[in-house]
């Protein structure tokens, strides 16, 4: 079956919308890694139904004027990657979780990293809001769309990004440790 795609402009760039059937299956970043989802054969086709009820819902989510979506969904990977997929559907509209919360869900707390790697594949961001996943210490990670638009769609959904730099904490203790780290002649009080 061939995919179904449509392009929409976004506060975060141009996102590619793509469908299988009557189903969304992933909405890709403008300058998204290749491979990151895989796809078959992409036609253009921008009077598909889900398509276009997925670009009018976005919209209302980019104005602030919705919190949930509703569209059918398709996702395509593994079991585990599923069960991650789906961990993501359930952290609520300007909530974040970090990896080990999401491992903690799932039941195994040692999958922190295989959580961090099904997150980086999610096939349909935004909607399945891997952007609301962040590190242990309150740092912002590693983004498909960039950091600059997890800030963004965070910010949209009311959560203060301010100090939340790739490896930059939130939590002064933890930021005097890195330094400590850095710097192991730097005393300290903690």
């Amino acid at each position: 079956m061939d995919y179904a795609y449509k392009l929409i402009d976004s506060p975060v760039g141009q996102l590619t919308l793509v469908a299988k059937g009557d189903r969304l299956t992933a909405i890709l970043w403008e300058n998204d890694r290749a491979g990151r989802v895989r796809l078959g054969e992409l036609v253009l086709d921008d009077t598909r139904g889900v398509l276009m009820e997925t670009a009018r819902q976005l919209q209302e989510y980019f104005a602030g004027e919705r919190t949930a979506f509703d569209v059918a969904l398709e996702f395509d990977g593994t079991d585990f990657q599923k069960q991650v997929w789906a961990a993501l559907l359930a952290i609520p509209y300007g909530q974040t979780r970090t990896y080990m919360q999401i491992a903690r869900e799932l039941g195994n707390e040692k999958a922190v990293r295989a959580v961090g790697a099904a997150n980086g594949r999610n096939p349909i961001s935004i909607i399945a809001p891997c952007h609301r996943v962040i590190g242990a210490g309150g740092e912002l990670t590693g983004f498909a769309g960039g950091l600059h638009a997890k800030k963004l769609l965070l910010a949209i959904e009311g959560i203060s990004t301010e100090g939340r730099d790739a490896g930059e904490t939130i939590d002064p203790r933890r930021k005097a440790q890195h330094r400590r780290r850095e710097d192991p002649n730097q005393l300290s009080l903690l």
